[in-house]
């Protein structure tokens, strides 16, 4: 569940779109993606991949995280968050031990433990299926702390602010974004998939993310499709009633907006056969997703899909889930490690059906939040941040392996902008293009895709993770 916090960001982020559209009408989002199906390019795919984005609302604290456990790094992680640091006899059992150390700007060694919470990745992270990036935000361009204190670059827009900060994370512009990154990929690959419908899937709520030029998302609930509430069942008893509907709801029209809102609506109704017809035919997964947990049963579903995928003529996905609760201002020491909890029994039971499915090295799953947060404390929570801490893992991911540059811990150090808000090193386009080349989108099309990644050295594009 997303925080209240979420939710009103989300609104005002859905009514400053509506205000922005309104001179078009109530389908010019439609309109508009009808308007721009002519600029994607197509890429061809002949095996199956599958990207999956994992979304933690709110800003999630990555030092709570992954923890800094050098003595040194570690000596001032608790002295500027006392009242809930984790003690360092507590991390023992998850420390880290990397193919080879990170190191910071200065090329000194660093290492880092997991939250206690997140037990469950630190087998997955030893085996190779895991990988760490380091310091990784919201950027423009390539910059340092001395052109931030200046102003001497262009900055994302509005740092520190959770729907702004959601939005450039998920597409690399400002709220009122029509369309993200995971969507744009979507867009080079919904032409090769034998049902454009099932090539961006939320399985969580509306997401910028996963809205392409052409590519519309596909909305399902954790229990499969959502069908329309009078064809669920024989209306008043008749199925002759039911034809009559369906027929009535998506039946062509003369008038534009109308007859775009009956395509849509058919598409809904196609799509709920085909999907729970191929979900029925798919047989149960083995794998245990851990009860009571939002997030595991939102990517159980993720996996049921892609065990559909042959049947459902996919070659590419692109799937979104997300948990909420992370604006963790205060209650850090009765908060967090819940949410924590939640993500490592979700990851690590998801990871495992991927592997029985015999397709963990086709599915690479990432984290993501708004931004990290300040690694000073404000008595029991620490506020709003810049750069973070993210996980990646599948059977593609070169794991056990740390990527980007470890930040020096310090209030008002050489990585920080105050608090401990750390200025990133790694930006989010730079994480996106290399997930995108692995989804096999052309080094041309990642300039297209992602505007802002021309502002970076051809060799620094791609983080090499996978």
């Amino acid at each position: 569940m997303h925080s209240k916090h979420d939710m009103t960001a989300s609104r005002r982020a859905f009514l400053k779109r509506a205000s922005a559209l309104s001179i078009a009408g109530v389908a010019a989002p439609w309109a508009l993606n009808l308007a721009a199906m002519a600029e994607a390019s197509a890429a061809a795919a002949t095996d199956y991949k599958a990207l999956v984005c994992v979304f933690l609302y709110g800003g999630n604290d990555y030092a709570n995280t992954l923890v800094p456990y050098d003595s040194g790094s570690y000596a001032a992680y608790q002295q500027m968050r006392p009242n809930f640091a984790y003690s360092r006899a507590s991390l023992a059992a998850t420390a880290l031990t990397p193919v080879s150390a990170p190191k910071d700007s200065a090329g000194l060694a660093h290492q880092y433990a997991l939250a206690p919470e997140l037990g469950l990745l630190l087998p997955l992270f030893d085996a190779g299926q895991m990988g760490v990036i380091l310091n990784v935000g919201t950027l423009v361009q390539p910059t340092t702390k001395l052109q931030y204190t200046n102003k001497s670059v262009k900055l994302p827009p509005k740092l520190f602010s959770h729907n702004d900060q959601q939005s450039v994370w998920q597409s690399s512009a400002a709220e009122g974004a029509t369309a993200g990154w995971g969507g744009r990929i979507g867009d080079m690959f919904e032409s090769g998939n034998g049902n454009a419908t099932f090539t961006c899937v939320n399985v969580s709520g509306n997401a910028v993310f996963m809205s392409g030029k052409s590519a519309v998302q596909y909305q399902v609930s954790t229990a499969g499709s959502v069908p329309l509430a009078a064809l669920k069942s024989p209306l008043f008893g008749s199925s002759a009633c039911s034809d009559a509907l369906r027929t009535l709801v998506s039946q062509p029209r003369a008038h534009l907006l109308e007859n775009e809102y009956s395509r849509v609506t058919k598409r809904s109704i196609d799509a709920d056969t085909v999907l729970t017809s191929a979900l029925a035919a798919t047989p149960a997964l083995a794998t245990v997703f851990p009860a009571g947990n939002g997030l595991a049963d939102q990517l159980k579903m993720v996996a049921r899909m892609i065990a559909a995928a042959p049947k459902l003529g996919a070659k590419r996905q692109v799937f979104f889930v997300s948990l909420g609760g992370f604006d963790n201002h205060d209650a850090m020491l009765t908060a967090h490690p819940g949410l924590l909890t939640s993500v490592a029994g979700a990851l690590a039971a998801f990871q495992q059906a991927t592997a029985e499915l015999g397709l963990a090295d086709k599915v690479t799953t990432f984290t993501a939040s708004d931004f990290g947060r300040t690694m000073s404390g404000n008595n029991d929570g620490s506020d709003h941040g810049w750069g973070s801490m993210h996980f990646v893992l599948g059977g593609a991911v070169k794991g056990k392996n740390f990527y980007g540059t470890a930040p020096v811990v310090a209030n008002n150090g050489p990585d920080d902008v105050g608090q401990g808000r750390l200025l990133p090193t790694t930006s989010v386009d730079q994480l996106a293009a290399t997930l995108g080349k692995w989804m096999g989108v052309s080094d041309t099309d990642l300039l297209s895709l992602l505007p802002s990644l021309v502002n970076y050295n051809a060799a620094a594009r791609n983080l090499g993770f996978v």
